[in-house]
């Protein structure tokens, strides 16, 4: 499993690159530096959720104005992921990481500037299109420089750190909002990406060739076949809700434990976004699970576990005394969920891609990030209407089930 998620992930992003092997550092060093860069980088897409409170007071909006913070740097990333790709392929896979990298650099210390939500939300918008410059050619590195059996591997803990990040923004926003003040959350990230910028281009060795034939509407006019097939469709509107829940899950959190009757404080709601971490670090486990009890199976679970534990939520913040643990521990099995999910979906497109695994896997990202795109303001807007949480974890758990729902009509041929 883990061998198949690697090839249909990165194996064909580099069609007709030679495999290479690294020189240079270690191979274990080399990976950690990848696995660093994709924590820190995708870290800046969930700095803004603990920070949504923080705006709405700041700049006098309600919180569902204030979450487009969050939203427009999806919507960026997700726009920018298909143009990124193709540079990687035109220019070289490091150059382009490096070049994103120096963009976030110099893009993420303004943040911390802007005086009004529309220049800070137009400041995130440019933060995540720069942001997206490091998965596909991060992932497309990983496939040319490490040897096959390897390299699937690496995928996997590159991937965690993707998933780690839904974690660890959250955490390091927090700490840094209270301690500094929210506009050190974006001067401080301007350091670690030039610093993870010069790590990548003074340690880790050239990727394969540059394909100068390589064009970014070339990879937009590859989608349409891809729209048109029936299983395909299937796995892109499960992919849709997975960051839609994630995201749209601490979003709702952070609006309804922090304000009465429950009324969490900084350290409460410090341990209730650590409790996630573990969930999410069961992503690489995925493949060894689909061994054992297949993909479909994995992928059900993963999704049922995700929509149980969303409903769960939607149940314990009805009870305050309760709330805070009860939504801790079951954002944990909601986390772990979509986590295990991942893995086994990107695997089921990629078979279904066949030839154009490579493309099918670019639209399975831009439609995963446009779920996240939606997810904050889902749940916020709910929040709004309804005026109790209830009603916005319902809604998430309800939109998890269609996702499980949804596995039947994904053919036997891509499992």
């Amino acid at each position: 499993m883990e061998r198949h998620v690697g090839d249909h992930a990165i194996g064909k992003t580099a069609e007709g690159a030679p495999r290479g092997r690294s020189s240079g550092l270690p191979r274990p060093v080399s990976t950690a530096v990848l696995v660093w860069c994709a924590l820190a980088v995708v870290s800046s897409l969930y700095v803004t959720i603990p920070l949504t409170p923080v705006f709405a007071d700041r700049f006098g909006v309600p919180p569902e104005a204030a979450a487009w913070t969050g939203s427009a740097f999806s919507l960026a990333y997700a726009i920018g992921l298909p143009v990124w790709g193709a540079l990687a392929g035109r220019f070289g896979r490091k150059p382009v990481i490096v070049a994103g990298l120096l963009a976030l650099a110099v893009l993420s210390p303004p943040v911390g500037l802007a005086d009004s939500l529309p220049a800070l939300t137009a400041h995130r918008a440019l933060q995540g299109f720069a942001a997206s410059g490091f998965a596909p050619a991060a992932l497309a590195y990983a496939g040319e420089m490490y040897p096959p059996g390897r390299s699937a591997a690496v995928v996997g803990l590159i991937t965690a750190g993707f998933m780690s990040a839904g974690v660890a923004g959250q955490l390091y926003a927090g700490v840094i909002e209270r301690h500094l003040g929210w506009p050190y959350v974006f001067h401080l990230l301007g350091g670690v990406y030039l610093v993870s910028a010069l790590c990548i281009g003074g340690w880790l060795p050239a990727g394969g060739s540059a394909r100068k034939e390589a064009r970014v509407l070339e990879t937009f006019r590859r989608f349409v076949p891809l729209l048109k097939q029936k299983g395909l469709r299937a796995c892109y509107l499960i992919a849709g809700t997975l960051l839609l829940a994630f995201v749209g899950m601490y979003a709702g959190l952070e609006a309804v434990l922090t304000r009465p009757p429950t009324a969490l404080g900084a350290d409460g709601m410090l341990l209730v976004r650590a409790a996630g971490l573990p969930g999410v670090l069961l992503s690489p486990l995925a493949g060894r699970l689909a061994a054992r009890f297949g993909p479909r199976r994995v992928l059900r679970a993963g999704l049922a576990a995700a929509a149980t534990g969303l409903a769960a939520i939607a149940v314990a913040v009805v009870f305050p005394a309760v709330a805070a643990p009860a939504a801790a521990a079951m954002s944990l099995a909601a986390a772990a969920g979509i986590a295990i999910a991942i893995p086994p979906l990107i695997d089921a497109i990629g078979r279904l891609g066949g030839e154009a695994r490579a493309a099918a896997v670019t639209l399975y990202t831009f439609i995963l990030f446009i779920g996240a795109t939606i997810g904050p303001l889902a749940a916020l807007w709910t929040l709004r209407a309804a005026g109790h949480g209830f009603a916005a974890f319902a809604l998430l758990a309800g939109v998890m089930t269609a996702a499980w729902a949804l596995t039947r009509r994904i053919p036997d041929a891509a499992f």
